[in-house]
């Protein structure tokens, strides 16, 4: 199945719930405040969150007021003024090849996928010729560490381990210079995420970057954020948080297939403007795709 295929598949639920409440407003009407109230409602409960709702529903009626319009016409506006809105985020993970060993810190809140798509990205990098190693930071929880070591057994890829409980920026130091001895192209660094003790992850993922600049000194190269999409609206305090924490320089958003919130996405990049290196649609390797923006606007609003 194309990736195209699966993102038609992943965000299915979003687009159902927008494209039922679409054709229930706009049935045989013309586009007045009733309907345009409607709509707005439409797309806050989709997570486009309350501004980005208003602004595409003021957009549509500056177009459209008082006009016959169809749910067909209504989607097809959408997706354009959506695509419009991805297309200056939407920037893949690139890392230049031949300049040294560059560091990609991951972060974000446990449970949001961040282990897994660190194994994925690592697979991908690999595939496409590069040499990779990954570092297991998150030292406080076994699980994470298994994980990701599952992740280097099956894609023939290094994993530095410490002690558990050992300290995550001493493994991260170790991790980095042995990745540079070697010449590895790319080290991922998985961290902790437990965002409940903030003031504690805040010294941790500080310290990490800290010692990292010891070596060189615009380390970590990126700072990439994992977020869960069916978390909603909580995705945006998530990031508020750990731009504060970490200073976040690029987004991946996971589990686009488990929710009706697909909104979200588009959300975040109105509100943070953050670079959204790719999407995740389903748990295998290839279902986690550079982002591209009029397909996910298309698939999001499935106009015919």
């Amino acid at each position: 199945m194309s990736f195209l295929s699966h993102l038609k598949s992943g965000l299915a639920k979003s687009s159902s719930r927008l494209s039922d409440g679409i054709a229930g407003i706009f049935t045989k009407t013309r586009l007045g405040e009733a309907s345009l109230e409607q709509l707005e409602d439409v797309l806050i409960e989709a997570d486009f969150g309350a501004k980005m709702a208003a602004e595409l529903v003021a957009a549509l009626a500056k177009q459209k007021f008082d006009k016959d319009i169809s749910p067909q016409e209504v989607r097809e506006f959408l997706a354009a003024e959506i695509a419009k809105i991805l297309e200056p985020p939407a920037q893949p993970l690139v890392v230049p090849a031949g300049e040294g060993t560059k560091v990609v810190m991951m972060v974000g809140v446990n449970g949001n996928g961040k282990t897994t798509t660190i194994g994925k990205l690592a697979a991908q990098f690999k595939t496409q010729g590069f040499s990779v190693m990954l570092a297991a930071g998150d030292t406080f929880r076994a699980a994470a560490v298994e994980q990701l070591q599952v992740w280097g057994e099956r894609s023939q890829i290094p994993v530095v381990t410490g002690v558990p409980g050992s300290d995550p920026a001493s493994l991260a130091y170790r991790a980095y210079e042995q990745a540079r001895a070697q010449r590895v192209d790319v080290l991922f660094i998985d961290t902790a995420g437990r965002l409940q003790n903030k003031a504690n992850l805040m010294a941790e993922l500080q310290k990490i970057s800290r010692v990292l600049k010891k070596i060189d000194a615009s380390a970590p190269h990126h700072v990439i954020q994992v977020l869960d999409a069916t978390t909603g609206q909580n995705a945006i305090s998530q990031v508020q948080a750990f731009k504060e924490l970490a200073q976040v320089t690029g987004l991946i958003i996971t589990k686009l297939d488990g929710t009706a919130k697909g909104g979200i996405v588009v959300a975040l990049a109105r509100q943070f403007g953050l670079p959204i290196h790719a999407i995740g649609v389903g748990e295998g390797i290839e279902d986690l795709e550079i982002f591209r923006p009029t397909g996910f606007a298309r698939n999001l609003l499935s106009p015919e």
